[in-house]
C-alpha cells in the first residue's frame, strides 16, 4: 500500500452511477483520491466526483469507451494524469473492476452479437484494464471486481451475463494466485438485485417483481449501492490482508 503519509488512491471503473457511484463515495469517504470512469454521461460524473469531495475525498472523472481496445489506453493515460495532479505519483493502491453491462437473452434468443458486446465489456475490459495498470499497482494493492448472484443460481433470461460474471470470477481466482507474491489481493463481490437507476424504473412498472425480489431476501428489503459498496470497502483495506481469491456475497440472503 502507499507509505501512511500518502493519500490511497483508487480507480473504479463504471463509477459514475449505481454500485460504481457508491463504492467511489464509500472509498472517498476514507479520504481516497478516486478515479472516477465513466463511458458517456458526463454530467452523472461530475456528481460523483463532487459526491466523492462531498464525502471527504477527491477525485476526478475519466471518460472512455471500454467497448474498444484501444480505450483502455485512453483511461490509463487520463487516470495517469489525474494522480499525479492530485498526489504527486502515479501509483495506484486499489482497483475496482465494476463496469459492466446486461443482457436479457436464454438459448433460443442469444445472439453472437450479444456475446461480444457483453464479453468485451464484462470480461475483456477487466481483463485488459488489469493488464495496464499492473506496473502502477502498488504492492500490498487491492483489486475487486462486481460479479453476481447469476453466476450461482441459474437465471437462463440472462444466459449472456450470467456465463460473463462465471469468466470474471475464474480470472480473479487465478489472478489472486499470480499477484500473490506481491501482496495484491484479488476477491469478488456477487450482488443480487440492487435497487439501482438501471432497475428502479423495471420494479416500479412491474411491482410483483420488485415483491419476488424481496421475498428472496432474509432481511425483507431491496439491496441499495451502498450495500455492496461497504463490502468493496473492506476488501480494499488493510483489514482484508489476508483474503483473496474469494467471493463474497452482498445479496441480503438471497437465494439461502
Amino acid at each position: 500500500m502507499a507509505a501512511d503519509t500518502a493519500p490511497r488512491t483508487a480507480l473504479v471503473t463504471g463509477g459514475s452511477r449505481g454500485i460504481g457511484r457508491a463504492v467511489a463515495e464509500r472509498l472517498g469517504s476514507t479520504g481516497a483520491v478516486v478515479a472516477v470512469h465513466y463511458g458517456r454521461d458526463d454530467d452523472a460524473a461530475k456528481e460523483t466526483v463532487a459526491a466523492v469531495r462531498a464525502a471527504g475525498g477527491r477525485a476526478f472523472a475519466v471518460c472512455a469507451d471500454l467497448t474498444t481496445r484501444g480505450a483502455v489506453e485512453e483511461l490509463a493515460a487520463g487516470v495517469e494524469r489525474g494522480l499525479v495532479e492530485h498526489t504527486g505519483s502515479a501509483g495506484l493502491d486499489v482497483l475496482v473492476n465494476n463496469a459492466g453491462v446486461g443482457c436479457r437473452a436464454d438459448i433460443t434468443t442469444v445472439t453472437d452479437e450479444d456475446l461480444n458486446r457483453v464479453f468485451a465489456i464484462n470480461v475483456k475490459a477487466p481483463v485488459f484494464v488489469v493488464q495496464r495498470f499492473l506496473p502502477l499497482l502498488r504492492d500490498g494493492g487491492r483489486i475487486v471486481s462486481i460479479s453476481s448472484v447469476a453466476n450461482r443460481i441459474a437465471h437462463p433470461h440472462v444466459l449472456p451475463y450470467a456465463m460473463s460474471k462465471g469468466a470474471l470470477e475464474a480470472f480473479s481466482r487465478s489472478l489472486a494466485a499470480q499477484l500473490g507474491p506481491r501482496g495484491i489481493t484479488v476477491n469478488t463481490v456477487a450482488p443480487g438485485l440492487i435497487e439501482t437507476d438501471f432497475h428502479r424504473a423495471r420494479l416500479r412498472a412491474h411491482p410483483e417483481d420488485a415483491a419476488e425480489a424481496v421475498a428472496l431476501t432474509a432481511f425483507g428489503r431491496l439491496g441499495q449501492p451502498r450495500d455492496v459498496a461497504d463490502a468493496v470497502a473492506f476488501l480494499a483495506s488493510e483489514e482484508a490482508r489476508w483474503i483473496t481469491g474469494e467471493r463474497v456475497e452482498a445479496t441480503g440472503g438471497a437465494y439461502l
